[in-house]
């Protein structure tokens, strides 16, 4: 698996989660300590996050960080 997929899938699950979870992007930013605009990216596939903030999202939604892989 490539990287642009990782990045695509890992993307996709936080924005699923976060539309299932009626949370903006502003909120998912502030909990995370990130910008909104950082966040759209991470959603679209253009930009990879970090392990710790993959885990601090993992946390938040109450799942296990390897259910983004």
């Amino acid at each position: 698996m490539g990287i642009r997929k990782i990045k695509n899938q890992i993307g996709k699950k936080i924005k699923d989660l976060r539309i299932e979870n009626d949370l903006s992007q502003e909120q998912l930013a502030e909990y995370i300590g990130m910008s909104r605009e950082h966040i759209s990216c991470i959603e679209r596939g253009k930009n990879l996050i970090t392990i710790e903030s993959l885990y601090k999202i993992s946390k938040y939604f109450k799942i296990n960080i390897k259910d983004f892989f």
